[in-house]
């Protein structure tokens, strides 16, 4: 028999561990103490220790190890569960990319001597626009350069055989992430597959003009921030990007007007 110690140091893993797979029966001692409730394990039970770890080292729950090793599940269905888990860990390098080429440009930022770029901002209202539009949510950021373009993509297809006008995004931060509401004004009454959205009137905003590519357009935004707080005035509303020329596949000559709706505190 093997001492718990030992078992949990070839299995590297903690005693802790260890209990909870017992409690959630995964991995059951060979014999317990019954006065002392001092576990021990049997050397055949390495096997099944090292699947359990194997399989919890590729992202697998409790449950779908539980599933692969005791419910007889086939070739087929392991090779299922694999593919899901492919695409979790391909979805999370996404995003794990993304977040470090922010930081990496954060960095940047931090060893200019200027910190945000100058922008011209003016305060002014915002009309009502009435959107061809979709939505999503997301819960982290960078998760929106993925799906903006596709959605207004979409929404350009519904529209063929109409001019399009400039196309709007509004930003609202929810408990489950960030809404993203994104589309082109119209003046039609039904549309396949699109849904209309009323953005309202804005008697006042901070606005400011993004020149350039999309990768830096956080520095445009703080600055239209700082300005806000500058002015004595607090956010009241979704902020809004107003796509004045998006053309280019560099985005360098990419025109973007920033719209932060604002009132007194």
């Amino acid at each position: 028999m093997l001492s718990i110690g030992m078992f949990a140091q070839i299995g590297q893993v903690t005693h802790r561990m260890l209990r909870h797979w017992d409690t959630a029966g995964l991995l059951t001692p060979a014999h317990v103490d019954p006065y002392s409730g001092y576990r021990s394990y049997d050397p055949s039970q390495l096997q099944r220790l090292h699947q359990i770890v194997a399989l919890r080292d590729l992202g697998f729950g409790l449950e779908e190890i539980s599933l692969i090793l005791d419910q007889g599940a086939t070739a087929g269905k392991i090779a299922e569960l694999l593919h899901i888990r492919q695409a979790q860990v391909e979805a999370e390098h996404r995003l794990a990319t993304q977040r470090l080429a922010d930081v990496q440009r954060r960095l940047q930022l931090i060893s200019k001597e200027n910190l945000m770029s100058h922008i011209e901002i003016i305060h002014k209202p915002l009309p009502a626009v009435r959107l061809a539009a979709g939505r999503f949510t997301v819960a982290e950021q960078p998760e929106i350069a993925g799906r903006i373009g596709p959605l207004f993509d979409r929404i350009a297809q519904s529209l063929q055989g109409q001019s399009l006008a400039t196309p709007i995004a509004q930003y609202n931060g929810t408990e489950e992430g960030v809404e993203v509401i994104a589309g082109y004004a119209t003046r039609a009454q039904n549309l396949a597959d699109v849904e209309i959205i009323e953005l309202p009137e804005v008697p006042e905003a901070i606005c400011g003009v993004h020149l350039g590519s999309m990768d830096t357009i956080h520095e445009s935004w703080q600055a239209v921030h700082e300005e806000v707080l500058a002015r004595g005035l607090v956010p009241t509303g979704p902020c809004r990007e107003v796509y004045v020329r998006a053309v280019s596949e560099d985005q360098a000559d990419w025109v973007t007007e920033l719209q932060q709706p604002v009132g007194t505190p």
